[in-house]
């Protein structure tokens, strides 16, 4: 072997383990089996009591939001992927969702019902259910996940003849206590379940399948009903879930309504077996490998389950409430699993107005799956396409990404009954971020007074798509870089053609909304742009210096030594109101914050600390925007938008251009063009003044 694939081989068997592939291929007798239940009885969980431990195996963590106790549960932020499946902001309805699974697991009555994950389209229904699906694989190969299932020895009689003995597996993979008979089991549950807590007792469902009942009965009647005799024939092995491999993980996805079959879900009858075994009434003539058979154990998943055929609506009346369903001339037989079902809403609604359905929606248990309304959730949602480990070679220019979700999030909002909020408003309360006059009881009466917010709005495929446009479109091929503009056009000019919206007035909002972002995006350019231009460190530790000079001699009825005439002069007034004015400070209150100055700077001494003019949040907040009115001026950026830069401007506009670049994560193509663009707001702005 090569020395390079030598290095390429050692890369692959470091991450093949094989004495856990060993771990996941047991094979042992029935007896070594209930050694195995009896010293870790969990491994004979029911699917709902596994499908819990699970999500809790990853862990979760307890905050409060707006007064409210609150669950994040890890395992939804999709360990298993790197993120790949993470939902963001869903924390109401993924508890909900937990809180399901445990009454199951406890056997409290929702183990009898069908799930059914509702909400718009795009809200990270199919994904809830790929994430479940994901994690049950994963967790049956850890320890912690383990089950089994079971084999039997038969004898193989073969076309030609003595075919010897063979092994067939249980083909719904059923778990081995339920070869006990019936009535021993309740004794040997009891024992098991001694060492075990009441909330994690194990339950088993029903008996074995036709199949397995079959090769049970033949075997007992040969050994005059000694059963400890026929568990012989049976062999026990690890379980691993796998829907490529068709064990334990289903899903079902309707058809044309004319071309749907009920033997998909519950299996058909092998016409090539009757000839072996006489009759098509024998469960070895028929395979059992519809998909409620194969999720057996585990989850089925059945998409847009309110577009399946009535008939197939009753059948999973029977799986989730008696948890049986009845295979083609067979008696019914017992399954384990979690039903999980999705739906839109034109569908649930349809299901609403059909009184012929009324048991199907008492044997439903819907937990709504909105959209996102926060907006740095929204903003993750399209990181994880987007993000610069994602997208090489092409600059996505600061805050596209977050002016497309702020959109997003604007149009599921529901109008705030209150007065004096905005949308715009609206989402910044939601977003975390505080406006005078709302507290958090303010921000539970908006969600309280919107109780269907999220449930309509923009989808994060819409987004998702005119980012992707964007980022292919010429104009970022030539660039190497889009911006929120490019992104803005492409989600108003889809519109346009927009599917989903039919509805004209609906779109003279969205495009109302996307005027709305627009100028929020200008608000955070200017202040970007300012921030940069006063980013002199220097000269603000300058004017800090001087500012408290100032402040400490007017406090101190004092007067100040003009340091270039060496004349004691009267502290400046005008600078020190020129400061204290760009954050609100009004005249009356002006004595008040210069004492409250002076006493921060008194303490900080007491303590042994020395005054930094970045420690005071609203004081630096006021030199930096005084810094760059003075600034401004100096550099005088309204004149890019004319060719006319004279060399010393030019050397000032560059400096803020590197700052951009530094300290805001511009490129020098951003960088150039936000300047350029807030130039252009203040020449208009000095045009109208001049007006």
């Amino acid at each position: 072997m090569a020395a390079k694939s030598n290095a390429l081989v050692s890369l692959i068997d470091k991450k093949v383990d094989v004495s856990n592939f060993r771990d996941q291929h047991w094979e042992g007798s029935f007896w070594d089996y209930l050694e195995i239940v009896y010293e870790h009885a969990d491994v004979a969980r029911n699917a709902f009591q596994r499908v819990y431990d699970m999500i809790l195996s990853y862990g979760s963590e307890t905050y409060t939001q707006f007064k409210q106790e609150s669950i994040r549960y890890k395992f939804f932020s999709d360990p298993i992927d790197h993120g790949a499946d993470a939902i963001y902001g869903l924390e109401k309805p993924l508890m909900q969702l937990v809180d399901f699974f445990k009454s199951a697991a406890q056997g409290y009555g929702t183990e009898k019902r069908i799930l059914l994950l509702h909400g718009p389209v795009g809200s990270s229904k199919s994904t809830i259910v790929r994430l479940l699906k994901k994690g049950l694989e994963r967790y049956s190969r850890t320890e912690a996940g383990r089950c089994y299932t079971y084999l039997w020895r038969v004898h193989h009689r073969g076309p030609g003849g003595d075919g010897g003995e063979q092994f067939v597996e249980c083909p719904m993979h059923e778990e081995p206590l339920l070869l006990i008979p019936r009535e021993a089991r309740h004794d040997v549950l009891e024992a098991v379940n001694e060492k075990l807590p009441s909330d994690g007792k194990i339950r088993l469902f029903g008996d074995i399948c036709p199949f397995c009942r079959k090769i049970f009965g033949d075997l007992l009647e040969s050994h005059g009903g000694d059963w400890k005799k026929v568990m012989e024939y049976v062999k026990v092995k690890r379980l691993i879930l796998s829907e490529k491999d068709r064990r334990g993980v289903g899903t079902f996805q309707p058809k044309d309504e004319k071309n749907q079959d009920s033997t998909e879900l519950t299996g058909d009858i092998n016409y090539r077996k009757i000839a072996e075994f006489g009759s098509d009434s024998d469960p070895r003539a028929f395979n059992f490998d519809g998909e409620l058979n194969i999720a057996n154990r585990g989850i089925v998943e059945f998409i847009e389950v309110l577009k399946l055929d009535v008939a197939f609506l009753y059948d999973l009346l029977g799986a989730s409430q008696e948890h049986l369903i009845k295979p083609k001339k067979f008696a019914q037989t017992y399954i384990d699993e979690v039903i999980l079902g999705h739906t839109n809403e034109p569908e649930y609604k349809k299901l609403q107005g059909n009184e012929m359905m009324e048991a199907f929606r008492d044997r439903t248990i819907k937990i709504d799956v909105p959209y996102n309304i926060r907006l740095d959730d929204e903003i993750k949602i399209y990181l994880k396409d987007f993000g610069p480990d994602k997208i090489k070679g092409i600059h996505i220019a600061p805050h596209t990404i977050e002016v497309a979700s702020m959109w997003a999030v604007l149009t599921r909002l529901a109008e705030p009954k209150k007065a004096g909020i905005t949308k715009l408003q609206k989402l910044k309360l939601y977003n975390g971020k505080s406006i005078p006059g709302f507290t958090e009881d303010s921000i539970r009466e908006l969600k309280e007074e919107a109780p269907r917010e999220g449930m309509a709005g923009i989808s994060p495929r819409y987004i998702q798509d005119k980012v992707s446009n964007a980022l292919v479109s010429h104009q970022a091929q030539l660039d190497k870089s889009i911006n929120p503009f490019m992104v803005m056009n492409e989600l108003e000019n889809g519109l346009h053609h927009h599917s989903l919206i039919t509805d004209e007035e609906l779109k003279k909002e969205y495009k109302e909304l996307l005027a709305v972002v627009r100028e929020e995006y200008e608000d955070i350019l200017k202040a970007e742009v300012q921030r940069a231009i006063s980013a002199d460190e220097d000269a603000i530790k300058r004017l800090a210096a001087n500012y408290i000079e100032n402040v400490r001699a007017y406090t101190q009825h004092e007067r100040v030594r003009n340091r270039y005439t060496g004349r004691d002069e009267d502290p400046d007034e005008r600078l020190m109101r020129s400061i204290e004015e760009k954050i609100d400070i009004p005249d009356s209150r002006k004595d008040d914050f210069r004492q409250e100055i002076m006493n921060y700077i008194g303490a900080l001494a007491l303590d042994g600390k020395k005054f930094e003019f970045n420690a005071n949040a609203r004081l630096l907040k006021a030199l930096e925007l005084k810094l760059f009115e003075d600034q401004r001026d100096t550099i005088k950026l309204k004149n890019l938008v004319s060719s006319v830069v004279d060399d010393e401007t030019q050397q000032k506009i560059d400096v803020v251009k590197q700052r951009l670049i530094k300290y805001f994560g511009y490129n020098e193509t951003s960088a150039t063009d936000v300047l350029n663009y807030v130039a252009s707001i203040f020449a208009r702005g000095d045009s109208k003044q001049e007006e």
